[in-house]
């Protein structure tokens, strides 16, 4: 049987084993969605150690807020240059350069002397972070055959939404447990063994691939979205502390137009040399294009979320780091669970309406968290919140696994590592900006003078006021929806065309029967192996 770690293109194309005995492609995925997972929670942990942080370091509110968001910039400034780094040089290589990165930079997080190399060690951490997570799903693309697919991006949600939200409670336990006496500083070390094993496992199971024709690198298409990046978040990041000073809204105006120099310029580079860093025609797909936009605007609610849900335990209620990390545990569940059998059981039978009843809980859980929260005032316990947190929890689930199915599934092979930087840039981008709305939404109703006993009243007016405006936009997200496709295309593998089922109704059922990938008949799985294992020959493909 061919081995996955070292199948060659053929004439037509490069192929995927589908061997079930060939078990590599499964300890790649497991490693790859690790290294996901120590990303997903690095975005969250520290958020719950920020009292922590502020007593042992003396940082300022503003080293706070770099800490939080400068991970959050030079992630999204640098996703879509990772993606496209991994087409042309080999995204397994890719990968393991930025899990190594990654590795170093948490180390030098957790050894900080002060503020300003932890603030600067996260910036490090966020821009090999870039590196490192747009080939997760470009490996599993290029891995996986694509009646597989459904049941691995199942699996990518649940822990999409695990890491998400596990991540205070990890934070939490680290925090409260002062291992050696070092405070906060595990929540960074912990990375360490895990990216060790990363990199060591990854260079032996993970198959290399990259895009089938050449590609270069586009320097000028990298600097205008970089540009156009920071001009956009860093004054939504900084605006509140500066009084908004009138170059910021100048600066944000400007981005516009950076934006705007970045298409026109990439159109005419993909006309030139076929190899700008935006692939513009993935937004005539229609999927696509809708699925990013649904993203962008669930990343603003989330940033929104869970930094004040976050601020209203701990600094609000003034529950300790544990008692608030404990709290999201039924979020946690709901979410996991949801995401686990939204792809498998929801979407193939229900289509976009999955999706939408997602939104539609969220924002019903988010009324009853706003109800229960203005009613019980300080007094309101962790198991009142479980409801309203079970039932935002179960909404998160129905959308982000489907949701990565849905963007992904007719985006062409060879542009799925631009691709999937894009998914995330566009979603980190709508963290970043949901945090610095965070100025506006939550810190803008606190006021700037308040006495001890007026603290935790003020933080519940102004979490109450944030979650009005997540509802807000998820109810557009809702909308955007309806530019989904209704129902996916689900299609049938073997012989020389696809064939076209009912939603839910192919041969019995099995996710492993239907291809959800919508790609053309005879068109060639994604690229494999061009670089055999050491010791290995490569195995001919039938």
């Amino acid at each position: 049987m061919p081995s996955s770690a070292s199948l060659p293109s053929t004439a037509s194309g490069p192929a995927v084993s589908s061997d079930p005995s060939d078990r590599r492609r499964w300890f790649a995925l497991a490693i790859v969605m690790t290294a996901a997972f120590m990303d997903l929670v690095d975005v969250t942990i520290v958020n719950i150690a920020i009292p922590s942080i502020r007593q042992d370091t003396g940082a300022s509110f503003s080293s706070i807020q770099w800490i939080t968001a400068g991970y959050a910039l030079a992630f999204a400034a640098g996703l879509i240059t990772g993606g496209r780094l991994g087409d042309i040089y080999g995204r397994k290589r890719l990968f393991l350069i930025g899990i190594g990165g990654f590795t170093l930079a948490s180390a030098l997080c957790g050894f900080a002397a002060n503020p300003e190399m932890l603030v600067a060690s996260r910036i490090l951490q966020g821009g090999t972070a870039a590196l490192m997570v747009p080939q997760v799903l470009s490996i599993v693309h290029a891995t996986f055959p694509a009646h597989e697919r459904g049941k691995v991006f199942g699996l990518f949600g649940a822990i999409v939404g695990l890491g998400a939200v596990s991540g205070p409670l990890l934070g939490a336990l680290l925090t409260e447990w002062n291992i050696a006496g070092l405070e906060w500083r595990p929540i960074f070390l912990i990375n360490l063994p895990v990216g060790i094993a990363g990199l060591i496992l990854g260079r032996k199971f993970i198959t290399e691939s990259k895009a089938p024709k050449a590609l270069r690198l586009d320097l000028i298409g990298v600097a205008l979205v970089t540009l156009g990046l920071l001009m956009l978040i860093y004054p939504l990041t900084r605006g509140r502390e500066l009084g908004w000073p009138l170059w910021g809204y100048a600066s944000m105006i400007g981005s516009l137009l950076v934006f705007l120099v970045l298409v026109v310029f990439e159109r005419e580079k993909a006309r030139k040399d076929g190899s700008p860093l935006v692939e513009l025609s993935l937004f005539r797909v229609k999927s696509f294009a809708a699925g990013i936009a649904v993203q962008l605007t669930f990343g603003i609610g989330l940033g929104i979320f869970f930094l004040v849900w976050t601020l209203y335990m701990q600094m609000g209620l003034g529950w300790s780091a544990l008692r608030a990390g404990t709290t999201g545990v039924p979020f946690s569940i709901a979410v996991s669970f949801a995401a686990g059998i939204s792809v498998q059981k929801l979407v193939p039978r229900f289509g976009r309406k999955v999706l939408q009843a997602g939104a539609l809980l969220m924002i019903v859980g988010l009324l009853v968290y706003i109800w229960e929260s203005d009613r019980y005032g300080m007094g309101i316990t962790s198991w009142q919140m479980a409801l309203p947190l079970v039932v935002m929890g179960i909404g998160m689930g129905l959308i982000v696994a489907p949701l990565t199915d849905a963007v992904l599934s007719e985006v062409p092979k060879e542009h799925s590592g631009s691709a999937s930087g894009l998914i995330n840039t566009v979603q980190q981008m709508g963290n970043a900006l949901g945090l610095g709305l965070v100025s506006v939404v939550f810190f803008g109703s606190i006021g700037d003078r308040l006495a001890p006993q007026q603290v935790g009243p003020a933080f519940a007016e102004a979490f109450q006021h944030s979650l009005w405006w997540v509802a807000g936009v998820l109810a557009l997200i809702f909308l955007v929806m309806f530019a989904l496709p209704a129902r996916p295309r689900q299609h049938v593998e073997g012989g020389g065309d696809d064939v076209d089922t009912a939603a839910g109704a192919a041969g019995d059922g099995s996710p492993a029967a239907v291809d959800r990938s919508v790609h053309a008949a005879g068109e060639p799985e994604p690229v494999a192996a061009d670089e055999p294992e050491p010791g290995k020959e490569p195995a001919l493909t039938p």
